[in-house]
């Protein structure tokens, strides 16, 4: 039995002070004062946050075939150390997680890991935005959701059809939302940075077209589809409408997008290049606008490890993405908690309820109901990133040496410490 005193818990509606007792890797108490015995193992929260396990329902953890970059372990690892419990996993892989095959090939190596890792189906085979997978046998192998991420569905007709069968299957369709043509490989922000940089940019407009084409098609169809990474005020005040209409669409956000703008292309080149790209301040406010309203559900890291040499190269040759899993929390209590924009009950929910929710898992809510998967952290104490410590293979994150405030202390899946810090 494991017993946590002294803690501020925050669960299912709860946000008090008291201690949790853990049994069989269930919550099985929840009281003002619990009194420990001697077969119990004691963590003291004094002064510490005690809520529901992180759910990040975006990552990449290149597992098959690129595990150079990371894989299912180092990327559960590193997942724990952010207090992650959960997360989803996206299926540009190598080969590409379109087929039963794979599918069970990722829960199968994911049996053994720290977290639970769950996969997405690539809604494409081979994500070429040519024919559609089989949905039914993805769904019955495994797969959470349904997804394209990194090679948005182009074709109209094509998006259509699947939102039609994603319905018919009761599968939740993640959607990248960006204009083929009109980004090309092109690696920052189309505007004052392209123009100061000399090099075409990735305009703001070809999101949100494509935006909102899937919540038209999300309208028409009765689909449920969740936009990935949103990144413009455009996009946000599309999202907003929709939703106001009764549009089943949802939608996540990442800690770049709130808390960096396209200058830091300028300050770290490679490392600050992302799909979507860093914006503009006002982009940045009116993210944070979404979170603060509910238009934006989710916060997800988009966690995109590279090999050092990958993000070594050029700014128009490197690899777009980021690393994110050890320093999600930390980044949204930095600049949406501590800047008074969102109360620390409605920033867990974006990170845990709300995602754990839309990909229909469940989470702790009342004593015996769910396993025990706990994250406790200190909303207040400041720490220096330092990627050389990271648990992840990569490194390759813009937020290295930035000065954040709060921490995680431990991670518990299924009450069990799989993370102390």
């Amino acid at each position: 039995m494991l017993l946590v005193k002294n803690g501020y818990v925050y669960l299912g509606e709860r946000g008090d002070r008291c201690d949790i007792l853990i049994s069989s890797g269930k919550v099985v108490d929840v009281s003002a004062s619990i009194d420990a015995t001697g077969d119990m193992d004691i963590i003291d929260a004094s002064g510490l946050c005690v809520a529901s396990g992180l759910v990040d329902m975006h990552v990449h953890l290149r597992d098959p075939g690129l595990t150079h970059k990371e894989d299912i372990f180092t990327g559960a690892a590193a997942a724990a150390a952010g207090g992650v419990t959960v997360c989803c996993c996206m299926p540009n892989t190598s080969p590409v997680a379109d087929c039963v095959d794979v599918i069970k090939r990722i829960i199968d190596k994911a049996r053994a890991a720290q977290i639970a890792v769950l996969p997405a189906g690539a809604v494409t085979i081979g994500q070429r935005g040519l024919e559609l997978t089989d949905f039914a046998s993805l769904k019955a192998a495994g797969a959470v959701a349904l997804s394209d991420d990194g090679n948005p569905i182009q074709n109209a007709a094509l998006a259509r059809e699947a939102m039609r069968l994603a319905r018919e299957h009761g599968l939740l369709i993640i959607s990248h939302c960006e204009d083929a043509e009109l980004v090309r490989n092109f690696g920052v922000n189309e505007g004052a940075m392209s123009r100061k940089l000399g090099v075409p940019g990735r305009p703001a407009i070809a999101e949100e077209l494509m935006v909102a084409r899937d919540v038209m098609l999300a309208a028409e169809t009765g689909a449920r589809v969740h936009i990935a990474h949103v990144s413009t005020a455009g996009s946000v005040g599309i999202i907003r409408c929709a939703k106001k209409a009764g549009v089943c669409v949802t939608a996540e956000t990442c800690p770049q997008y709130f808390s960096l703008t396209e200058d830091e292309v300028l300050r770290q080149g490679s490392l600050a290049r992302v799909n979507p790209p860093l914006r503009t301040k006002a982009d940045v406010e009116a993210i944070i606008e979404g979170l603060a309203d509910g238009t934006i559900d989710v916060i997800a890291t988009d966690h995109a490890p590279h090999s050092a040499a990958e993000k070594l190269l050029p700014l128009a040759d490197a690899p777009s993405g980021m690393i994110g899993l050890e320093t999600s929390l930390a980044l949204s209590l930095t600049f949406l908690y501590h800047t008074k924009r969102l109360g620390m009950r409605e920033l867990l929910k974006k990170m845990s309820d709300n995602p754990a929710g839309i990909l229909g898992i469940g989470q702790v809510e009342e004593p015996s109901t769910c396993m025990a998967d706990l994250v406790i952290f200190d909303p207040d104490e400041e720490w220096t990133v330092e990627p050389e410590g990271f648990k992840s293979k990569a490194r390759n994150t813009p937020f290295g040496g930035m000065q954040l405030r709060g921490r995680v202390k431990y991670t518990i899946k299924h009450g069990e410490i799989v993370y102390k810090g």
